[in-house]
């Protein structure tokens, strides 16, 4: 396995999950949170700390990949198959925020949930990109 390739996939899919991130929660989804604000009341968190889960998810998702690697095809292909079945792994792990968020729209748990997956898959592309074979 070679580390270097896995730093940096996991520093390009990390950013690239956390551009993602920023575009569906911040402008696609950012009038649906102001309708709930008995649900949405926290102060805004730190975007730096956004940026550095992503990475750390970037990194370990480039580490199972390499590990894996075998069972993808080559290039960007296999690396947004990977991360459109690790994307389907976490989709329903969205449907916690219902049952633990007082108020919690079930219709936005299928959001949460899209927006995982389309994350993850483009997160899995870029780790492709960077590790080709």
């Amino acid at each position: 396995m070679n580390w270097t390739k896995v730093f940096l996939a996991g520093l390009v899919g990390g950013i690239l999950s956390f551009f993602a991130d920023f575009v569906m929660h911040a402008t696609i989804l950012g009038s649906t949170y102001g309708k709930y604000p008995d649900v949405f009341n926290q102060a805004e968190g730190n975007p730096l700390w956004f940026l550095l889960i992503s990475l750390l998810v970037g990194f370990f998702a480039s580490l199972l990949f390499a590990k894996t690697r075998d069972c993808w095809s080559g290039g960007w292909k296999g690396g947004a198959t990977f991360g459109f079945y690790l994307g389907l792994v976490f989709f329903f792990s969205q449907f916690y925020s219902t049952l633990v968020i007082e108020g919690f729209p079930y219709f936005l748990s299928w959001c949460w949930g899209a927006t995982t997956l389309i994350s993850l898959t483009i997160m899995g592309l870029g780790i492709g990109l960077v590790q080709k074979s």
